[in-house]
Formats: C-alpha cells, sequence, structure tokens
C-alpha cells in the first residue's frame, strides 16, 4: 500500500510502504532533516511490526487503534501524547508506548522529529 485507504485523513503526508528493504542502509538523520512538518513515512517493516520515521509540528487529531499498540520515541524536539486524563511529555531520547484502544493526540510545540513502532497494517490516522 503506497497511500493511506480511501477516505482517511489527507491534512498530513503520510504513505505506509517501506522505504528500506533489509540490508538497506539509511541514513535517518539526513532523511528527516530533508523534511518539513507532517512529513511521515516508514522506515522498514521488522518482523510483525513497522518503524516510521515523522517530522511533525502542532497536533494531530484524537483518534485510537483497536488492534494496536503505538511506541513513540522522541529523536529531536518535543512531543506531548495527549491522553484523556493526562499528558505525557517527551524529551530527545524518551519513548512512551500507547496500549491499543487508548484515544490519544500527540502535538509537538516545535519541529520533532520522532520514530514510531507499530504493527504492519495499522491505519496511522487511527480506526
Amino acid at each position: 500500500m503506497d497511500k493511506l485507504p480511501e477516505g482517511t485523513d489527507d491534512r498530513y503526508d503520510i504513505e505506509t510502504r517501506a522505504l528500506y528493504q533489509p540490508l538497506q542502509h539509511m541514513d535517518v538523520g539526513a532523511l528527516a532533516a530533508a523534511q518539513t512538518p507532517w512529513w511521515n513515512r516508514t522506515l522498514c517493516a521488522v518482523n510483525d511490526a513497522v518503524v516510521r520515521l515523522a517530522v511533525i509540528e502542532g497536533e494531530f487529531h484524537w483518534h485510537k487503534h483497536d488492534e494496536e499498540d503505538e511506541f513513540f520515541y522522541v529523536v529531536s524536539g518535543h512531543l506531548d501524547v495527549d491522553l484523556e486524563d493526562r499528558t505525557v511529555g517527551l524529551e530527545p531520547d524518551q519513548g512512551f508506548t500507547v496500549p491499543k484502544g487508548v484515544t490519544h493526540r500527540t502535538r509537538a510545540p516545535v519541529r520533532t522529529v520522532i520514530l514510531m513502532v507499530e504493527k504492519a497494517g495499522v491505519v496511522p490516522t487511527g480506526d
């Protein structure tokens, strides 16, 4: 799948096809440096999961994933993960997992680069 399924949110530049295959070298820093906010790509597949790279600024919409957990890791910038009852702030080199079925929203007050790990086939904009 190259683009998001029909009818998904088009406010964000998201593609789900893996940019790299096994045994290919990737320069994640250079790739992120060349992008502007709300850019999100799958870097590669690892077993039954995908590793995604995103460059964001501002806020994503509230959503949830009914069948998949989602892991966020901040490379640079600052990421707030809003949950229904609290907000978790993440600085570079910090991570957080949102369990499946939990409604959440991410916000970045400045340009922020994050890695995400989630099950292959997840709809990045939520179920």
